[in-house]
């Protein structure tokens, strides 16, 4: 039996962090400086947004990388703003396709938008589910009440995985099908570093949902309230 607890806590381990490791991984393999490269990050970024007409959308440096739909920026990390790599390369094609997606109307976009406050509102909920559980437990003394409790917390958790497995296709849309012809037919890379960007592409657009994955660590934590 502590066999299986420790294989399933293992299990439960792998699937929780194993993606975010991977994405992390792959994005600080491929990030190793290259002079012979064109430009920074940066200026591909700004390069890209310009020759779409997209003068307007300005290219900012940021703690992370993302692009705002409502301040319609692109967001840049210091490394990939400032960086020769592949993995800068990339991630600036990358948040310069979500801004392609938002000029062209995307309506995946944009319901990601619009539902993006109402899935921080679910996380702020979970935590205050959180933290008033044990006290609610205390005042009430009815494991019936805290199962619930801890049922809504869990529901409102998951809403957070569920958003981002939903919206998946916007990622892989702007990597794939937007950013890995750009990068291709503009030679912005040489053929032998394609295969590298495809390997950040493909961790770019999983990102969210590999970071979305920790919050099963919060719902372990919910069940741990559980007296039974």
């Amino acid at each position: 039996m502590p066999v299986l607890v420790a294989l399933g806590a293992a299990l439960l381990f792998c699937l929780v962090f194993g993606p975010q490791w991977w994405v992390r991984r792959a994005m600080q393999r491929h990030a190793t400086e290259r002079p012979d490269l064109p430009g920074t990050g940066g200026e591909l970024a700004r390069h890209l947004l310009d020759q779409a007409r997209l003068e307007h959308v300005p290219v900012e440096v940021a703690p992370a990388d993302h692009f705002d739909p409502v301040a319609n920026v692109v967001r840049l990390s210091p490394q990939n703003h400032d960086g020769r790599s592949i993995t800068a390369v990339a991630v600036a094609a990358h948040e310069v396709s979500h801004a392609l997606q938002h000029a062209a109307g995307d309506r995946l976009l944009a319901a990601r938008v619009r539902f993006a406050p109402v899935v921080q509102g679910f996380e702020f909920a979970a935590a205050m589910v959180t933290m008033t559980a044990p006290l609610m437990l205390a005042i009430l003394k009815s494991p019936v009440l805290l199962a619930l409790q801890v049922g809504v917390g869990i529901a409102l958790l998951g809403a957070r995985l569920v958003f981002h497995l939903l919206t998946l296709p916007v990622e892989l849309d702007a990597s794939f099908r937007r950013a890995l012809p750009i990068l291709e037919t503009g030679r912005f890379l040489k053929a032998d570093d394609m295969l590298g960007a495809r390997t950040v592409l493909r961790a770019a657009a999983l990102t969210y949902v590999a970071s979305s994955l920790v919050s099963l660590v919060n719902i372990a934590r919910f069940r741990r309230l559980l007296p039974f």
